[in-house]
């Protein structure tokens, strides 16, 4: 389930040597592809990883029939992660995690013929007043190190330590004082800390460390959108966009925000839907390629929890929908049940009225006939 993010945004990059720039949420699966059709018979096909170490992670070798992933290199990070095509030679990094963002390069009989550098982007969630940490993944800070965590275009710095220099500091009055007094640096990793957010607070962090770059979604929700379908009939999300535009990104997600269902990214002219989560969804999405709305059909209990929207239209933002699907014999909700019991009542105050209403009109027929044989006998 490969997903780009957007040009625009500045996330991704091309690096001095032309690798080819990859970018997956934390937990994503990404395919570096090898370009061939083919593998020959004679071929031995290398996939390595870093860039001042490249360590060997995956081979094959066709002369001598081997087709092995080493996923227990550099600690394990890739256990039960790597899959080769045995037809191309192309790699897949399952359930990817931070510590695999970097450097991969293929080679063919010892040349490189593909590089490749793999962002790998931190998901965090939260509701409008509640607090959030992002960690650095630092155990401790040297005293060489130099920390800088800088918001959205990557070049608005809301706080810094610098070891050397002495510095810790969080510049909490850019953006016109949006992070006033809400920014916590921890002294001994780095990690920030921002404190009752707001919807203002949603967009990409970035971490520059003396070694390394890592990027960082904060989705900042202030409600939840609630949407209740008796299972069988289909539910439509509405992402309120009226048109897609030529950069945008639109991304949906199900259930923990990091599986990823349905994609339209203009700029690279894919419009995807991943229906094969566990077949629950098979064949019963639908994309609107005008709005970017998702339908799913033939709704069941399995359809039920929550859904994210994330759009990259220009500037970050996010959605959240929490669906709820209810069968004959648990119905229903509690919006449904107090509709069902005013029903009930008023059903109830109806029969009242016509019963009495049958009481009185067969009383008052019977004191017609009264007077009329009251009448008859005086006659």
């Amino acid at each position: 389930m490969k997903m780009f993010l957007p040009v625009l945004l500045c996330l991704c990059f091309w690096r001095l040597d032309g690798a080819v720039p990859e970018s997956v949420f934390e937990g994503d699966s990404v395919s570096l592809k090898s370009r061939l059709t083919e593998i020959k018979d004679d071929d031995v096909i290398q996939w390595r990883f870093g860039y001042d170490k490249s360590i060997l992670i995956a081979e094959i070798n066709k002369r001598a029939g081997r087709f092995t992933v080493y996923d227990d290199v550099l600690d394990g990070r890739f256990r039960d992660r790597l899959k080769l095509d045995n037809q191309t030679g192309s790699l897949t990094i399952t359930n990817t995690t931070t510590e695999h963002e970097g450097d991969y390069k293929l080679q063919i009989n010892s040349a490189i013929r593909e590089s490749f550098y793999l962002n790998v982007y931190g998901l965090k969630s939260v509701f409008e007043g509640d607090s959030v940490s992002i960690n650095s993944n630092l155990t401790e800070i040297k005293d060489d190190d130099v920390i800088l965590w800088r918001f959205e275009d990557g070049n608005t710095l809301i706080a810094e330590i610098n070891k050397r220099a002495d510095r810790f500091t969080v510049y909490d009055d850019v953006l016109d004082g949006r992070f006033r007094d809400r920014l916590k640096l921890d002294n001994q990793t780095g990690s920030l800390t921002i404190t009752n957010t707001t919807t203002e607070d949603t967009g990409v962090y970035r971490l520059l460390t003396n070694s390394e770059i890592k990027l960082f979604i904060l989705d900042v929700f202030d409600e939840m959108e609630s949407v209740s379908v008796m299972e069988g009939d289909s539910v439509s999300l509405n992402s309120n966009l009226t048109e897609i535009k030529r950069d945008d990104v639109i991304l949906w997600r199900f259930e923990d925000g990091k599986t990823l269902m349905a994609e339209i990214n203009k700029r690279a002219d894919r419009f995807t839907v991943y229906d094969d989560l566990d077949g629950r969804f098979r064949d019963r999405l639908k994309l609107d390629n005008q709005t970017g709305s998702l339908t799913i059909s033939h709704t069941t209990t399995d359809h039920a929890g929550d859904y994210r929207l994330q759009k990259f239209s220009g500037r970050f933002s996010s959605k959240l929908f929490r669906v709820s699907v209810y069968n004959s014999a648990h119905c229903c909700g509690p919006t449904e049940a107090v509709i069902r019991l005013v029903l009930s009542a008023l059903v109830g105050v109806a029969t009242v009225i016509i019963l009495v209403y049958d009481i009185r009109s067969r009383r008052a027929e019977r004191d017609q006939a009264h007077i009329h044989t009251s009448g008859s006998i005086e006659i």
